[in-house]
C-alpha cells in the first residue's frame, strides 16, 4: 500500500481524523527510546502469583482505520531509485547496474529491491492473505484511503483465527509462555512469510556478474563439494576454480531479512498509535503452513503446498534421510492458493514451471521481457527527472546471455541432483515470529510497572474514535 507521493516521498495532508493527526505528530526518537513489548491485551489475565491479574474487560479488537494503518505499514510506500555506477571506476568496463526484481519500495529495504516478503492478518474475523498493491501516486495519508486500501489488499483465506485446535497449545505448537497471551481473542496478528526462490535466481545471476577472476565456481556441500553442474563453465574460464563457494554458504540469500525490518517498523507504528505490540515466536511454523509432517495431527492450517523429495539411496549421506519413509523430513512450501484457485504465492521452481530453466526464464522476463520492471519507460521517468529515466534504460547494463545460461545450469543441477529447489533452503521461509497489535490492559500495567504506560497508550482511545 502506498502512502506517500512517489516523487517527492512526502506524506499527504492528513483528512479530519485525531488518531492519525496525533500519530504524524510523534517524535520518531521518543518512539524508539521508548518502544516497549506490551503482552497483555485488553480482557487478558495474568496468572503470576500475588501479581495476577483478572481482566474485568472484554476483548476490544482493533478498529478497520487501525488494522488499516498497520497494513500500510507492510505494504508499498512508493518507488526505489537506481543510484548505482554503471561502470568499474578501475578499468572503465560495464557492471551490472540493473539487479532489482522490482522498483516498487517498502518501508524496510529488500536485497536488490525482491520484496519476497508476503504477510498475513489474522483477527477475530478470518485469516487474510494480503496482496500486494502498486504504488499509488499523490496518495494522501487519510482514513478513507487507509481503509479502502487494505480492504482492496485483504484475501480471505480462512473464516477463522489461524490457530491450533482447544487444548493443542503446548509445544511444538506454542512455546513457552506465548501459549497463554499470544493470538487471543481482540488482538490482530501479521504474520510474514517469505519467498526465498526468486531472489535466489535473481542473486545467483548477480554473482556471476563479477569481473573475470572474481566469478566463484559454485560447489555443493551437500555432494562432496563437487562442482554444482559448472564444470563446463570452470573449463572455459568463466568461473574461477580457485574462487570456490559452497550452496549451504548462500543460505537464503539474506532475503529474509526484510521481513524483520518489516515487522520492527510495524512495532514502532503500533506503539506510537498507542497499541500494546509483541514481536514472538509464531504457531510453529511448519505447522502454520500445512506441512504434511504435522497436517495429521493439526489440519492443513494455511494449506501451502509442499513438494516432498522423492527418496534415493544419496540422500543417506547427502541429508541424513536413512530410509524413504523419513522424505518428509525434506518436505518445502512452494506456494498457496486462495479459497477461490487464485495463486498468491508461487515460487520460482516446479510445479509452478516445469523446469528450473524455465524458472530462470521467467525471472529474467519479469525483469526485461514485455511489460517488465525494465521495460516499463512510464515507471522510470517517475523515478528520475527531466529524461534521465530514459538514459538508464539505455545505458545501465544487463546480464550477459552466458550469466543466464550458467544460472540455468546451476539451478537445474540442484534440482536433478536434490529433487527440490533450492535445496540447501527452503522456497518459501517462515522466519517463525509474528507480531501481535491489541489495545493493552491499561490497569495491570498501571499497577504493577512504574514506566509500563505512554502517553500514546494513556490518551490512545481518547484520539482513535472507535464509534
Amino acid at each position: 500500500m502506498s502512502i506517500v507521493d512517489d516523487q517527492s516521498g512526502d506524506v499527504g495532508a492528513p483528512r479530519e481524523h485525531p488518531g492519525l493527526e496525533d500519530l504524524l505528530r510523534r517524535p520518531l526518537l521518543e518512539t524508539v527510546w521508548r518502544r516497549r513489548t506490551h503482552r497483555v491485551s485488553r480482557g487478558a489475565s495474568v496468572p503470576a502469583g500475588s501479581m495476577s491479574h483478572t481482566s474485568a474487560h472484554s476483548p476490544l479488537p482493533l478498529s478497520e482505520l487501525e488494522e488499516a494503518v498497520l497494513i500500510a505499514i507492510t505494504g508499498c510506500s512508493g518507488l526505489t531509485m537506481p543510484d548505482r555506477p554503471f561502470d568499474d571506476p578501475r578499468d572503465g568496463k560495464p557492471i551490472m547496474a540493473k539487479p532489482n526484481l522490482t522498483m516498487a519500495g517498502r518501508t524496510a529495504g529488500s536485497p536488490d529491491n525482491a520484496q519476497g516478503t508476503h504477510f498475513f492478518m489474522i483477527n477475530d474475523t478470518g485469516t487474510y492473505y494480503l496482496r500486494k498493491l502498486p504504488p499509488a501516486p499523490g496518495e494522501s495519508f487519510d482514513a478513507d484511503t487507509l481503509i479502502a486500501r487494505a480492504r482492496e489488499s485483504k484475501v480471505k483465506v480462512l473464516d477463522h483465527r489461524l490457530d491450533v485446535a482447544e487444548g493443542q497449545r503446548d509445544f511444538p505448537a506454542y512455546l513457552d509462555s506465548n501459549r497463554f497471551l499470544s493470538n487471543l481473542p481482540g488482538t490482530t496478528l501479521f504474520f510474514p512469510v517469505v519467498d526465498l526462490s526468486h531472489q535466489y535466481i535473481n542473486a545467483l545471476m548477480y554473482l556471476l556478474t563479477q569481473p573475470d577472476g572474481a566469478r566463484p565456481t559454485f560447489v555443493d556441500d551437500r555432494n562432496l563439494y563437487r562442482p554444482a553442474g559448472v564444470k563446463k563453465w570452470v573449463d572455459n574460464g568463466f568461473l574461477n576454480k580457485d574462487l570456490k563457494l559452497p550452496l549451504g554458504a548462500l543460505g537464503p540469500m539474506r532475503t529474509q531479512i526484510e521481513a524483520d525490518l518489516l515487522l520492527q517498523n510495524l512495532m514502532l507504528t503500533a506503539e506510537a498509535m498507542g497499541l500494546g505490540a509483541w514481536i514472538h515466536a509464531t504457531i510453529n511454523p511448519q505447522i502454520a503452513l500445512g506441512d504434511p509432517k504435522f497436517s495429521r495431527r493439526y489440519g492443513r492450517m494455511l494449506g501451502f503446498t509442499f513438494v516432498t523429495p522423492r527418496w534415493r539411496l544419496a540422500d543417506l549421506w547427502r541429508w541424513h534421510i536413512p530410509l524413504p519413509k523419513y522424505a518428509r523430513v525434506r518436505s518445502h512450501p512452494v506456494g498457496l492458493r486462495s479459497p477461490d484457485g487464485e495463486p498468491l504465492i508461487e515460487a520460482a521452481c516446479p510445479p509452478a514451471y516445469g523446469s528450473m530453466s524455465e524458472a530462470v526464464d521467467a525471472v529474467v522476463r519479469a525483469k526485461f521481457g514485455q511489460g517488465g520492471t525494465y521495460a516499463d519507460k512510464d515507471l522510470f521517468a517517475r523515478i528520475y527527472k527531466e529524461d534521465y529515466g530514459q538514459r538508464y534504460l539505455a545505458e545501465a547494463s544487463e546480464y550477459e546471455e552466458r550469466v543466464i545460461d550458467c544460472a540455468r545450469d546451476v539451478c537445474e543441477y540442484v534440482l536433478r541432483t536434490h529433487r527440490r529447489f533450492p535445496a540447501h533452503t527452503d522456497a518459501i521461509h517462515v522466519p517463525g515470529v509474528w507480531l501481535q497489535a491489541h489495545h493493552v490492559e491499561t490497569e495491570y500495567y498501571e499497577r504493577h510497572f512504574v514506566n509500563g504506560l505512554t502517553d500514546a497508550h494513556r490518551g490512545h482511545a481518547e484520539v482513535w474514535d472507535r464509534s
